[in-house]
């Protein structure tokens, strides 16, 4: 057996009910950030607007728009889903694949599970499928930098979970996941950093696409012997490393070494962040006035993003100098930190000029156990006070509380829906993923409609 006949193998067989009650927890705490990132995600105007293009469907058929109160076919709404769980920057990730695995293929499996009716134990089955194969395939790749991870292996994760839960066999899970790379996007990363909204969509693409998939396959479709292979190995990446894709496979799962977030932005940002968060519970930090200047020494990647004067939501997002200066002036890096209305703070705008951005190689190197960076902030008395940070928080190595995911879960439904009915939702989710809720209700109470605004 080649490498994709053992990937294959494992998606296709992969027994949720074998996992011990760890495992279930973790996955169970992916499935509810990734549904709080939909639901918050859905109230945003854009992602509205999006939902009410779609065709919609008659009550009790197609499949839900989380937060959105409406039902269209299996592909849109993979689509809308996905698109909406990335829209707030709140969705989980993983350090070795660098991307977010579980957008890319939990909305899929969600649209295909509600349509087909399948049981709770197929649908986990195949949100950890998508994970674990999406998540290994970029992690054995090396992405050309002018690329944005998004809507790239993801879609073959999509893909994955999508055949998964059609209980698709190896032959056919190889398939799927070989004609599935043909359908990829080859993602510009200036989007991101222009703040191009059209971001937001590539993960609601790679779910429409690995559920496209699904059905060629079943339609008889055919792809290339090795599809990943020529996507990450000669089309979107020079690198490939085949055998480190099923290197540990179904031992070392990447879904136990993932990462959640509570900065509302880039990953990116969230080492300088946390250096700021350490400094304010240390010494504390300084108010706007008191700060002559700041400059940032991070990772390459971080050091990209130096746009000091974001023009939307989206940009400011992806820019080192707003994320610091809206912290400082705001005292926090949530989701309020980074609205219009934090984008309008002339405070954070005057302190984002003062922010410089710099790459220390020797931070670089430290990719990707650790994510660093050193903040140091210059005074007008001409003291300085400096700030540092290795491994980021919310990673397995510095993981969140149950209970700040849980805050954050609370936080982020609190957009569409009322107290009692996310606090429901919650325990229903971890429920689901210990099979102790059957899908029928669990998905009732996904299905609820937004309360007014």
């Amino acid at each position: 057996m080649d490498y994709l006949d053992t990937l294959s193998d494992f998606a296709a067989n992969l027994d949720y009910s074998a996992l011990d009650d760890a495992q279930r927890e973790q996955a169970g705490w992916i499935l509810a950030d990734t549904v709080a990132a939909m639901a918050g995600g859905s109230a945003e105007p854009e992602v509205r607007a999006l939902a009410a293009r779609q065709p919609r469907s008659v009550e009790a058929e197609g499949a839900l728009m989380v937060g959105l109160g409406r039902r269209s076919h299996r592909e849109a709404s993979a689509f809308v889903n996905g698109t909406a769980g990335t829209f707030l920057e709140m969705d989980e990730g993983n350090r070795f694949s660098r991307g977010h695995p579980a957008v890319h293929a939990i909305p899929a499996a969600l649209a295909l599970a509600e349509e087909r009716k399948r049981p709770a134990e197929a649908f986990l089955a195949a949100m950890v499928a998508g994970y674990e194969v999406g998540s290994r395939l970029g992690a054995a790749s090396a992405l050309r930098g002018a690329l944005h991870p998004h809507g790239t292996w993801g879609t073959i994760g999509a893909a994955a979970a999508a055949a998964r839960v059609a209980g698709a066999k190896p032959a056919a899970m190889r398939e799927a996941i070989s004609l599935s790379a043909s359908l990829a996007t080859a993602t510009s990363k200036q989007t991101m950093l222009e703040g191009g909204l059209v971001r937001n969509t590539y993960a609601g693409l790679s779910n429409r696409s690995g559920v496209l998939a699904l059905d060629l396959v079943e339609s008889g479709f055919t792809g290339e012997r090795d599809g990943p292979g020529s996507l990450l190995g000669q089309v979107l990446s020079d690198r490939f490393d085949r055998a480190a894709v099923v290197q540990g496979l179904g031992q070392d799962w990447h879904f136990m070494r993932n990462y959640f977030k509570l900065h509302s932005c880039c990953r990116y940002n969230h080492g300088t962040l946390d250096a700021l968060d350490k400094l304010a519970a240390g010494e504390g930090l300084p108010t706007f006035d008191q700060i002559e200047r700041v400059e940032v020494l991070t990772y390459h990647l971080a050091a990209e993003l130096v746009d000091p004067a974001p023009h939307n939501t989206l940009a400011a997002k992806f820019s080192v100098p707003f994320a610091v200066a809206t912290r400082l002036v705001t005292g926090a890096s949530s989701l309020s930190s980074f609205t219009w209305d934090a984008l309008r703070d002339e405070r954070a705008l005057a302190l984002a000029k003062k922010v410089t951005v710099r790459e220390d190689p020797a931070m670089s190197a430290r990719l990707p156990l650790e994510r660093p960076s050193r903040v140091t902030l210059y005074l007008r008395d001409g003291s300085a006070r400096v700030g540092e940070a290795g491994v980021n928080r919310g990673d397995d190595a510095s993981p969140y509380t149950r209970e700040e995911l849980r805050t954050k879960f609370m936080d982020l439904t609190a957009r569409i829906w009322p107290q009692a009915h996310a606090k429901e939702l919650l325990e229903a989710t971890l429920a689901l993923a210990q099979l102790e809720m059957p899908m029928a209700p669990w998905l009732a109470l996904l299905a609820r409609a937004p309360q007014p605004a």
